[in-house]
């Protein structure tokens, strides 16, 4: 414990799954952690969990809301950007508002919040900021994600430019490529998707090498590293932890 004392955190989409065990695992290190997330209820579970987290509702995709808290916040030395929608089919699937959707929540609500946060940052000496990409991206493909991989090859690109042009104002960015990750979101694919939910679920573990689906605190313990000075000479990296899903 400890090796987040100190640290003032702010991040998005911390009702379920990654997000959520990131922030109690930046909690459990001692950071001040600010939890935001589009649902209240699930907020309320999490300050269940760790009353002395901050719970605030924002919906990442509101421009306005976010500038907002930032400035009501102020400087935070990590920003963790959570936020993001998997959609399920190929390039004739897609509507374009399902491309829209998914660019504003997966690619866009990051540059909000990191152009919300980033020039205090800056003024406070730095800091580090986390994104939440996938191996399903440029690293590699898998079938019927679409537009999910096109937006996470996105925030690929987004986190190296950023920590390319940041590097000498003390700002570092990287961002985390997991491979099937066990959340609600996913029970709730492989229960909608065509078949059985056994048979889904069989089929996601078969692509993942290690014979298993990850779990969300495995996840968070590469976010926290991230988060930590103990990876102060690491920037623009796409970190991946799959289970050998992209080997």
């Amino acid at each position: 414990m400890g090796r987040l004392e100190g640290k003032r955190i702010f991040l998005t989409a911390t009702g379920q799954g990654i997000g959520r065990a990131t922030a109690l695992a930046f909690a459990h290190e001692g950071a001040v952690v600010i939890a935001t997330d589009v649902n209240a209820g699930f907020l309320a579970e999490l300050k269940g969990e760790a009353p002395g987290v901050e719970t605030r509702v924002l919906d990442a995709r509101d421009t306005d809301a976010i500038f907002k808290i930032a400035a009501e916040i102020g400087s935070v030395d990590v920003l963790f950007n959570g936020a993001g929608f998997v959609h399920h089919g190929t390039a004739l699937d897609c509507t374009e508002e399902d491309w829209d959707f998914s660019f504003d929540l997966n690619v866009k609500s990051m540059w909000r919040t990191i152009n919300a946060f980033l020039p205090a940052m800056i003024a406070n000496g730095g800091g580090s900021i986390v994104n939440m990409a996938s191996v399903v991206s440029s690293v590699k493909a898998a079938p019927n994600r679409f537009v999910y991989a096109a937006t996470k090859a996105a925030v690929i690109g987004l986190t190296k430019a950023l920590a390319m042009d940041f590097v000498k104002q003390g700002i570092r960015c990287n961002c985390i490529c997991p491979g099937t990750v066990q959340s609600p979101s996913l029970e709730e694919r492989m229960h909608a998707m065509p078949g059985s939910y056994d048979d889904n679920r069989a089929a996601f573990i078969a692509r993942q090498p290690m014979g298993r689906i990850a779990e969300p605190d495995e996840i968070a313990a590469l976010a926290v590293w991230l988060a930590s000075d103990e990876s102060a000479f690491v920037t623009g990296g796409a970190h991946i932890i799959d289970g050998a899903m992209s080997l």
